[in-house]
């Protein structure tokens, strides 16, 4: 579509003059053209700036400049350069610095020794090899760590898929104990990496039944199911969790979770991680969260042009309705891949709406994994 055609209609929907309208359509050009237009879910021949204009004539006249004003000075956008550099950072921030604490403390030297110190240096190396890194979803960006890391990390270290068979276990402790020259040695770190955690929910949580569920459930009952927790894994093995991004409230929530599944479970003889750590690339702030004190006049468009249609069995694990997200975490956030489903409705939702029923145009249409 004209673009020039596209910004003069908007400049008409927005009622801006001319000055206004020459400051906006410098910022949106700007920002079109290294953000948003990179956005991989808007329709054939749409951008950002389309997607814009049709998303604030869903508004009334005298509430688009509010609307407008959100996106101006409210939305986080994660493209590819900021997530791929999250993912370069993944290994010397996290990994490493892991690995040289757990030799400095095996040897009783000071980590910033372990270079100096041969020995150091070859326990580093072996306990490297003993990292097992696994992607708890697509999103887990597991091929960019690997080109990052080629020639540090081996290939038979980094399992592409969450769910693993039996015989693929035995073909990565094959590998292991061929490169280390031992045949006794087993995994030592275990790391699951994903994009993003919004809630918690997706990743741990209790079901009103009362039982656990979540990825860690999955992951810890394919183990079960595989039987290698004793055989492929050393007895002090450690579960690593990392994502490149979090919420505040799931970076939070994450240990609270943790630690009273490992104590429930326990106690209950179902068995758990007995050591899990649990990292981030980025925490984003707190007060990032849209919220009535803040946000007064778009949390009013928020409840105002909401449909409930969207609210489907997989919404409604995350709360009673979807208004803020999924667990009504209230995020003004997209990544360039798909927007979660933790921010704002109002930003995301399509519906055809109905008798009473607002239609939701999105503005960074969402790619939903469940129906």
């Amino acid at each position: 579509m004209n673009q020039d055609y596209v910004l003069r209609t908007l400049s008409t929907v927005m009622g801006w003059d001319t000055d206004r309208s020459r400051e906006e359509f410098a910022w949106l050009g700007l920002m079109s053209q290294i953000k948003y237009d990179g956005y991989q879910d808007f329709l054939a021949g749409m951008r950002f700036i389309e997607s814009l204009l049709d998303w604030v004539q869903q508004f009334k006249s005298d509430e688009r400049e509010t609307a407008y004003d959100f996106v101006r000075r409210a939305l986080i956008y994660i493209g590819p350069l900021e997530m791929s550099h999250l993912v370069e950072l993944f290994y010397p921030e996290v990994v490493q610095l892991k690995l040289m604490q757990e030799t400095a403390a095996k040897l009783g030297i000071k980590p910033y020794q372990v270079w100096a110190n041969a020995d150091a240096d070859k326990l580093y190396r072996r306990l490297l090899r003993q990292t097992l890194f696994i992607e708890l979803s697509d999103g887990a960006r597991i091929d960019i760590f690997r080109r990052a890391n080629a020639g540090v990390v081996n290939n038979e270290q980094i399992v592409t898929a969450p769910r693993i068979i039996r015989a693929k276990w035995d073909g990565l402790l094959k590998d292991l104990r061929e490169d280390l020259e031992d045949e006794n040695a087993r995994f030592s770190s275990v790391y699951v990496v994903d994009d993003f955690i919004g809630s918690c929910t997706t990743l741990l949580r209790k079901e009103p039944s009362g039982n656990w569920a979540g990825k860690l459930v999955r992951f810890w009952e394919d183990l079960k199911d595989a039987g290698v927790q004793e055989s492929h894994l050393q007895d002090d093995w450690r579960l690593c969790v990392h994502h490149y991004v979090a919420s505040h409230q799931a970076a939070t929530v994450a240990s609270e979770r943790q630690e009273a599944a490992l104590a429930e479970r326990t106690k209950n003889d179902e068995g758990w991680f007995k050591n899990v750590d649990l990292s981030y690339g980025l925490v984003l702030p707190e007060d990032v969260v849209v919220t009535a004190e803040r946000y007064r006049q778009f949390v009013a468009l928020v409840n105002t042009y909401y449909d409930d249609s969207i609210e489907t069995k997989h919404m409604k694990v995350g709360g009673n309705n979807a208004r803020f997200g999924f667990g009504q975490c209230g995020l003004p956030l997209i990544l360039d891949h798909n927007t979660p489903n933790n921010s704002l409705a109002l930003l995301w939702a399509e519906t055809a709406g109905g008798p009473d029923r607002h239609a939701m145009r999105p503005l960074f249409r969402r790619r939903q994994r469940h129906s």
